[in-house]
């Protein structure tokens, strides 16, 4: 039985990564599919200038109007982090030079990956930041326990991350130089046989390749 697999680019601070979740994972479940995530770095840690010099003005009125349209069509619990794991200034656009959240966060993504429960962490951390119910992800036990629910090590991850950030953060460049190859800079990307299909609203576009290059059903128990 022949598996397939596909690239999905990931950043931790996007909403319409956050309202792919629930598909991906069902792809997951119901397909002899292998997923490989790809962290990588939001766009404002990889561009700071993004949002102050090159989004349009119109940027992110339309991005908050369409996530939460997005979030009531599919029935998804859904609201912006609080603390926004990016630090930025939002009636300027200004990214701080200070980032005490998003560096540890994508690089613990990243280093779940590595551990093959990269989804895992996605359907426990991703929701817990984004669905709205918990208030201070940071405080608390809420990462934590979290990630114990992701079949990880809490202490563990985080001394890795310490000791290992070189490490981490060179698979997670290496992510970012793929995305540019594939020719997109934009999540979530998924990219299955060098052809990219960008953001939530191309999956059903993905999976109808797929099936054309004879994605199968995984036998349900």
């Amino acid at each position: 039985m022949k598996t397939l697999s596909f690239d999905l680019f990931w950043s931790m601070r996007s909403p319409y990564c956050c309202l792919a979740l629930d598909r991906v994972i069902e792809i997951q479940r119901s397909y002899n599919v292998e997923i490989n995530l790809r962290v990588i770095y939001p766009i404002a840690i990889r561009d700071p200038d993004f949002f102050k010099v090159r989004a349009s003005r119109h940027y992110r009125p339309y991005l908050l109007m369409d996530t939460a349209r997005l979030a009531e069509f599919y029935g998804i619990p859904f609201r912006r982090p609080i603390p926004d794991p990016v630090v930025q200034d939002l009636s300027t656009s200004i990214i701080s030079d200070e980032q005490p959240y998003i560096y540890s966060l994508t690089r613990l993504a990243a280093l779940a990956s590595e551990k093959g429960r990269g989804l895992d962490f996605l359907n426990q951390v991703a929701r817990l930041l984004w669905d709205g119910r918990t208030d201070d992800w940071l405080q608390g036990e809420h990462l934590a326990n979290a990630i114990g629910r992701a079949g990880l090590d809490y202490d563990e991850m985080m001394a890795q991350v310490s000791t290992e950030n070189g490490r981490i953060d060179a698979m997670i460049f290496a992510n970012q130089e793929v995305q540019t190859a594939v020719g997109h800079g934009g999540v979530p990307l998924m990219v299955f046989d060098n052809e990219a299909f960008f953001r939530q609203d191309r999956i059903d576009l993905l999976l109808w390749r797929m099936k054309e290059n004879c994605l199968t059903e995984r036998a349900q128990k």
